[in-house]
């Protein structure tokens, strides 16, 4: 591993000025409302390269929805947003006031900001922004983390095994000058709420909060299981799927209505926000009765995460890191017929 522990964003507030519809910190985005109004509000991260920490301070938010998908409503101070996610939250401002509404980069090098105000002459005060974080050894997959915050009782024997296990193996294709760190013990962290927002004091949401309000829609178990490990080398920004770049790799091939299992593994100290086109990500939270629909999910460094596939959209799709400059190398094609 020879990347910074401070390397959290490629392109950094130094270089960007980040917005909220349209708007900078300056502008200052307003949305009004009268007190005691409950307001569903739909965040979208539609930045290029920017992951998005969010909270809304003197305000609870109550998440109904992520990436389009109703889910079991959760209350929260604040969540993380990858690049193309969604969320939905509801609010009920009791006090005519300002709010701020308050999206600092996940690497704090800068924010957007807006408010929500019962009254045009009000401001909302800036809210602190946190320190920069620092990578940990868990974030390198040198090591595992506390699982303790999991609700392991709807959990199969088959998928408490996944959680608690490794079981990882590199491909030749993945050593070489174009990769610069394997992870040696990579978890699943679904109930972590990630780099920066660990302790600190308020309630985030994790993955491992998500529960789809209706029944799985498709419940059979994968017949089969495909392994994708996310590679780069930070100094040269070299970024691969298997240490095998888009231009260079064959197609991912699925038979039309086949139930599968996709496992990322991540082993970069990169957030990486994964898009599959075409089909949902059924995310594997533990409960199988209640399956998460997405169709992005962030991949911890250091970490794997895995999610089931109904290939039930016949066709050519992409299926690609949503950070830009990730994109040319970490893409492949999608097949389905």
């Amino acid at each position: 591993m020879r990347m910074s522990d401070r390397d959290i964003s490629d392109v950094t507030g130094y270089t960007y000025t980040f917005l909220m519809n349209g708007n900078t910190p300056a502008d200052n985005w307003t949305g009004t409302f009268k007190k005691g109004e409950r307001l569903l509000l739909r965040f979208i991260n539609a930045s290029a390269m920017t992951l998005f920490d969010v909270r809304i301070p003197g305000l609870k938010m109550t998440v109904v929805a992520a990436d389009g998908q109703y889910v079991e409503p959760i209350s929260v101070d604040e969540f993380r947003i990858g690049v193309a996610e969604t969320y939905d939250v509801l609010v009920t401002p009791d006090d005519d006031m300002a709010y701020a509404v308050f999206a600092q980069s996940i690497d704090r090098s800068g924010y957007a900001i807006g408010r929500l105000t019962s009254d045009l002459s009000l401001q909302a005060d800036l809210p602190p922004i946190d320190t920069a974080p620092i990578l940990t050894h868990g974030d390198m997959g040198m090591g595992g983390m506390d699982h303790s915050n999991m609700d392991h009782s709807n959990m199969s024997p088959e998928m408490m095994a996944m959680m608690m296990g490794s079981g990882i193996q590199h491909a030749a294709t993945e050593y070489g000058a174009h990769i610069d760190m394997l992870a040696e013990n990579p978890q699943y962290r679904l109930d972590d709420p990630g780099v920066g927002l660990r302790n600190n004091g308020r309630t985030v949401l994790t993955y491992a909060d998500l529960y789809n309000l209706d029944p799985t829609p498709d419940p059979r178990e994968p017949e089969r299981e495909i392994e994708l490990h996310l590679n780069g080398n930070m100094r040269r920004y070299m970024w691969s799927i298997n240490g095998i770049k888009f231009a260079d790799a064959e197609p991912l091939m699925m038979k039309y209505g086949e139930r599968l299992r996709i496992t990322l593994v991540n082993d970069t100290m990169m957030n990486h926000p994964m898009h599959l086109h075409g089909v949902w990500s059924d995310l594997e939270t533990g409960d199988d009765k209640f399956i998460p629909r997405k169709h992005t999910v962030i991949v911890q460094p250091g970490s794997k995460i895995s999610y089931r596939v109904t290939a039930d959209a016949l066709g050519s799709w992409a299926y690609h890191c949503h950070l830009q400059y990730h994109m040319p190398g970490m893409f492949r094609r999608v097949v389905i017929t």
